[in-house]
């Protein structure tokens, strides 16, 4: 099993690559999916933010209301250390489980972890490599602005939240320039994907162990 964290910029497109490269046969594991799982009500998670954050970000069925919420964290760093403090450990669990259950049932396989604050949260360190999903400053705010119906100030709040893009870049083993066309972006993930697995890899649990 080779283990590929996938990471980027917030609306740098990574969900776009995670789609080409579940085309290619990996089995993609998203962080954002695993979030939800973990803070469903009643998870130890979802009664952390509860007591932290209060019932104001709740919706009437009990659910996070993920908006509220990110209104209350960004732009508040010692409110979003605290959010990450009460999640973070629950998802690296959660990946930590099914990375045991994937190579026992399916060794030889290709696993991407996408994972958007994958250095912050530790995650690359389980990682045979580290791909970023790259697009200009400028082309980040639009696309947050346009995706999430954000003013500037807003988009800048939560881009700025997270580790600049340039030093995810200098971390990588793969870049993915996503600036262009969706069929240039399939061509790249095409070309590095099969040039990745033509390599000598570690196995996750030799990884872990060292």
């Amino acid at each position: 099993m080779k283990v590929i964290g996938l990471t980027g910029g917030i609306a740098s497109g990574k969900s776009t690559v995670s789609s080409a490269l579940q085309d290619l046969g990996a089995v993609v594991i998203d962080a954002d999916e695993v979030a939800r799982l973990v803070v469903e009500p009643g998870q130890p998670a979802w009664r952390d933010i509860v007591a932290v954050f209060g019932e104001a970000v709740l919706n009437p069925d009990g659910t996070l209301n993920r908006e509220v919420l990110g209104t209350r964290v960004f732009g508040c760093p010692e409110r979003l250390q605290e959010l990450n403090r009460i999640t973070h450990p629950r998802v690296t669990k959660y990946f930590q489980e099914e990375l045991r259950r994937i190579e026992k049932e399916q060794p030889e396989v290709i696993v991407v972890l996408d994972v958007p604050l994958l250095f912050e949260s530790g995650m690359d360190k389980v990682c045979d490599e580290v791909w970023v999903v790259w697009i200009d400053r400028e082309l980040e705010i639009t696309r947050l602005q346009e995706r999430d119906g954000l003013s500037r100030d807003e988009a800048l709040q939560r881009i700025e939240a997270q580790m600049p893009l340039e030093e995810k870049v200098q971390k990588a083993d793969r870049v993915i320039d996503n600036t262009g066309t969706v069929e240039d972006t399939f061509r790249q993930v095409g070309t590095i994907f099969h040039e990745s697995i033509g390599k000598v890899t570690n196995t996750y649990e030799q990884k872990k162990g060292g």
